[in-house]
């Protein structure tokens, strides 16, 4: 790398190129200068390196996954498999998921970067891997690959790229595609891998279970370990919180969101479960915590510190308003028994109104208590 630097600083023969030169430098080595202006932190940590550090925290869900992948296909035939045949067959399935989602996303960073002349962003390291995670397993990679196309270019880079978009860029990908292709990203045969071509295999979710008026089939330690059907990383609880212990550990994410998410689901699901008018209403309100995409929108999506709130009171709002909106959805909306997505995008919108009237109200607060101090002086 140092050999080649010089051909791609200012004056050298491969200037123009730089941007997508110094991306994979700085992503393969930490950076060797320094912050020069404005309020800063000496650390030996950026951009690229908390991103990486997100990634790490999805590692048990992709990996728990991968292997759920290939136990909810050969189950359901009645076919027992060994460990590393149920994964060797998630993996074959999941990887060429990931492979185009990275390829295709960051094929566009660099072009974007390279065409602006500024440094390639990081943020597509955890959009990368979160957005096959969030999809059905049996989305053609066509499907995908445009979907990715959308949530770069019109979610994020019409933005002005990282830190400036105002949507999640996942979520964009999964919103995109539901809504463009929605025979591949709903129903009981996509969740679970070749259901719609082979007989016997039903790929229904515990919400679309109760959606359509049914019980839901499975104990409580299925549901918390993950053994059912749903996109890749959202079925097991013990995996997400093992992600969500190592965010909190290393101070990535702010556990207020998660916290606060977590209270308005509990809170919503509750009430409806005294009101108890329909399969899902009567659904356990702990258990609506531990199915769909609940728990990983929480600790994952929700905390993206782009598009969340920034104050710490509107944290409380912002994550409250989410769990409430997401069962709110489920409920309501028989024909789309899942309600993160909605409930996270829309709470994006509104995440800078909400710091705007915190900030206005402690500035308010702060004027009345000069004002109270020179009348009493």
């Amino acid at each position: 790398m140092e050999k080649f630097r010089p051909h791609y600083k200012k004056g050298g023969k491969y200037e123009k190129y730089g941007p997508a030169f110094f991306g994979i430098d700085t992503f393969l080595f930490v950076p060797n200068h320094t912050t020069k202006s404005g309020a800063h932190i000496r650390d030996g940590i950026d951009l690229k390196r908390i991103m990486i550090v997100v990634v790490f925290a999805l590692i048990p869900v992709t990996l728990f996954g991968i292997w759920n992948i290939g136990f909810q296909h050969f189950s359901q035939l009645g076919i027992e498999k060994g460990f590393w045949e149920l994964f060797g067959f998630g993996a074959i399935r999941f990887l060429p998921m990931v492979v185009v989602s990275y390829a295709v996303g960051l094929s566009i960073e660099f072009a974007f970067a390279i065409f602006r002349g500024h440094a390639v962003n990081e943020g597509y390291l955890v959009s990368g891997l979160l957005i096959p995670l969030i999809m059905p397993i049996d989305l053609p990679l066509w499907m995908l690959a445009i979907s990715v196309i959308f949530a770069v270019i019109i979610g994020k880079e019409a933005f002005g790229g990282t830190g400036m978009n105002i949507l999640n860029p996942a979520l964009v990908a999964r919103a995109f595609a539901f809504f463009s292709y929605a025979g591949s990203m709903s129903g009981d045969t996509v969740w679970v891998a070749d259901a719609a071509i082979t007989d016997g295999v039903s790929g229904e979710t515990v919400l679309g279970t109760l959606a359509s008026g049914k019980e839901a089939g499975l104990s409580v330690m299925d549901m918390f370990i993950g053994y059912m059907p749903g996109s890749v990383g959202e079925t097991s609880v013990l995996m997400i919180l093992l992600g969500a212990g190592f965010l909190f550990f290393t101070g990535i994410a702010n556990w207020r969101i998660m916290l606060a998410t977590v209270v308005g689901g509990a809170v919503t699901a509750l009430l409806f479960n005294l009101w108890g008018l329909n399969s899902l209403m009567e659904f356990p309100w702990w258990q609506h915590l531990m199915v769909g995409g609940f728990l990983f929108g929480a600790v994952f999506m929700a905390t993206d510190p782009v598009t969340a709130t920034q104050t710490s009171k509107g944290m409380w709002i912002y994550g409250f308003l989410i769990g409430m909106i997401a069962i709110l959805v489920r409920v309501f909306n028989g024909a789309y028994p899942e309600g993160m997505m909605m409930a996270i995008l829309l709470m994006n919108v509104f995440a800078p109104l909400i710091d705007h009237y915190i900030i206005k109200g402690n500035i308010k607060q702060r004027k009345n208590r000069l004002e109270k101090s020179r009348l009493k002086a």
